[in-house]
């Protein structure tokens, strides 16, 4: 697959929410019941650290293939270097190599600008994400048993664990 990742521009929000909608209703991918307004995300989000591979093949046309983005853990300045992230692919574009491309570019970008951590939650049935994360690096820190209970779709009531992995910086931060 011939593909480009570059900057997520608002004009790519209608592809990148359809694709953060499909997750959503995998059942596996957040506990989040519906995606947010692009306002929401935008102000959640981190601007210099959200990317969207796009499909070469497609000449004149952004087709998003998937998306990755990270927001700030917390406020306090000690944790300036700390992001958690997001990343979804397009059912059709899975396990060609998007997600690789995407995460590969948020390392980049982070480590560029001083993060040294990188952190997120995975469910632990979502053993594709989880394969991912380790291939690059991701290490897990622990289990969060029963963190959280879904709100919506065939799982609405359940709890649910997540996986906890980071990423330290080998280059900021050592």
């Amino acid at each position: 697959m011939s593909l480009t990742v570059t900057a997520m521009e608002p004009g790519h929000w209608p592809q990148v929410e359809s694709i953060f909608r499909a997750g959503i209703e995998t059942g596996h991918a957040t506990f989040e019941s519906a995606a947010p307004t692009w306002e929401r995300f935008d102000a959640s989000h981190l601007a210099t650290h959200r990317v969207v591979a796009l499909d070469d093949a497609v000449l004149d046309a952004d087709v998003v293939l998937g998306w990755a983005a990270v927001s700030a853990v917390s406020a306090r300045e000690v944790y300036a270097g700390v992001v958690e992230h997001s990343v979804y692919v397009s059912d059709a574009a899975r396990g060609r190599g998007v997600g690789r491309a995407l995460l590969e570019s948020l390392v980049a970008s982070t480590e560029a600008a001083g993060i040294w951590t990188i952190q997120s939650s995975v469910f632990p049935e979502n053993v594709a994400s989880l394969a991912l994360h380790r291939a690059l690096g991701f290490r897990e820190v622990g289990r969060r048993q029963r963190i959280a209970r879904m709100t919506h779709g065939e799982l609405a009531g359940r709890w649910r664990d997540t996986v906890l992995l980071e990423r330290r910086s080998a280059v900021v931060g050592r």
